[in-house]
């Protein structure tokens, strides 16, 4: 195995703490004898312990040692998965090196531990690779990722040949991408002092999708509108969803990249106290083939926090101008995003030009070429969203006027009529159902 490995060359740099390049060392260590057998033993298990972990994080099945191969071939970033993730294969010398990298995958796919674990008696291999995973739902992993990574593991396990391996690759990277970015939809920011940024992966997003929404068609449809342009390369503006708070403003957000994920668009949440990472986090991304929204949710300032600063120069007026696979979508409970007091208006304001402090503050909303309105609905409004959601679940037994008079006792004393209070109330009934 170590000396199959010394053959890469595209995939080369797997890192040397990579549970591949470890498992070659044992093999290499017992071929020189330098190991006593327990010693060996201890080292084997200490991987097989990093396989499971990482097959309980991605739900890995079956033949965990394949999986684990298929996932360092759909997260390794190097010239070549990058640029067939931009513009798929090509005629090129480069793919000779590709084919003969996908050759010692294909070997490695179907290693024979056998005589290591009958010199050793051991079986921990045999056990990996006939596995048995037992039930988990799917909040307890990553099934985006492990689906993917499943299926390159099944076509290459079945694949004839490296030039069928080959195909097999470039095919995803080009539909999918490489690395965590072509395996996930979302992911957050950690930005530790003295180091660079870290994307961070969002295991679990919700699966909600637009039409979960009840009502608001205009609004879903200016959001559609503006993200079907900007996913397809055409001219897009960034989005402020403001309004009424649990009207639905962070559902849409949420639904739109679960509907335009497989079109190759990404979401980064972003918080207040990180905006002076966004030119960083845009360093990071602009060179990469894919839509990416930085999504800042209830976003609102007071006064005295200068983080809209950040905000205001990235969007629109720093000296590098925002990338055309970047937007940012934002939603707020407040139309103007920075509080106003009356100092600000106030004839006796000590600042002599106070107006040009107004319009400082009043002049990032304007940055948003798309601003829509979630307003809180009326209550025939609330009593048909109420309806609708109802109708989705079929152990709630109530007629039409039953279920609207207890919505209406419930709203009078859970927040008042809104999106967010039909569906508690909902679930509310659901869990009265034995």
């Amino acid at each position: 195995m170590y000396k199959e490995l010394s053959g890469l060359v595209l995939y080369r740099d797997l890192g040397e703490d990579s549970i591949l390049y470890k498992v070659a060392e044992i093999f290499h260590d017992k071929d020189l004898g330098v190991c006593d057998n327990a010693t060996l033993i201890t080292r084997i298990y200490q991987q097989i312990k990093r396989i499971l972990d990482l097959a309980t994080s991605y739900g890995f099945n079956k033949n965990l040692w394949q999986d684990y191969l298929a996932f360092l071939l759909v997260t390794n970033e190097n010239s070549f998965t990058l640029t067939c993730e931009k513009v798929g294969a090509g005629e090129g010398s480069v793919n000779k090196f590709a084919v003969s990298d996908y050759a010692i995958f294909k070997r490695l796919f179907h290693f024979d531990f056998s005589k290591l674990e009958s010199e050793l008696g051991i079986d921990c291999f045999s056990t990996i690779t006939n596995y048995q995973s037992l039930p988990k739902k799917s909040q307890m992993y990553n099934k985006n990722v492990s689906e993917k990574v499943r299926f390159i593991s099944d076509s290459i396990s079945a694949a004839a040949d490296e030039n069928q391996v080959f195909d097999i690759m470039t095919t995803f990277y080009k539909q999918y991408g490489v690395g965590m970015f072509g395996l996930n939809k979302a992911f957050r920011i950690k930005h530790d002092d003295g180091k660079d940024i870290e994307f961070i992966p969002i295991n679990n997003t919700d699966r909600v999708v637009l039409d979960d929404l009840v009502g608001y068609e205009l609004q879903k449809k200016k959001l559609i509108d503006n993200t079907e342009a900007f996913v397809a390369g055409r001219r897009a503006n960034n989005c402020l969803l403001f309004g009424d708070s649990g009207t639905g403003k962070s559902t849409c957000i949420k639904a739109i990249i679960n509907q335009y994920y497989d079109q190759g668009l990404r979401m980064i949440e972003i918080y207040k106290h990180q905006f002076k990472d966004l030119s960083a986090v845009i360093s990071h991304i602009k060179n990469r083939n894919y839509k990416f929204v930085i999504y800042m949710d209830d976003l609102s300032f007071e006064e005295f926090e200068i983080e809209y600063k950040y905000l205001k120069a990235v969007i629109e007026g720093g000296l590098e101008s925002k990338p055309d696979n970047v937007l940012i979508y934002a939603t707020s409970n407040r139309r103007h995003l920075i509080k106003e007091t009356w100092n600000d208006r106030s004839d006796y304001n000590v600042e002599m030009h106070q107006s040009d402090t107004m319009q400082e503050k009043l002049s990032l909303v304007n940055r948003f070429g798309v601003t829509i309105n979630f307003s809180r609905p009326t209550k025939k409004e609330f009593n048909y969203i109420v309806t609708e959601l109802s109708k989705r679940y079929p152990e709630i037994t109530l007629t039409e006027e039953e279920l609207i008079l207890e919505a209406n006792k419930w709203e009078m004393s859970h927040g008042g009529v809104s999106g967010r209070t039909a569906q508690q109330f909902i679930n509310y009934l659901c869990g009265k159902v034995e």
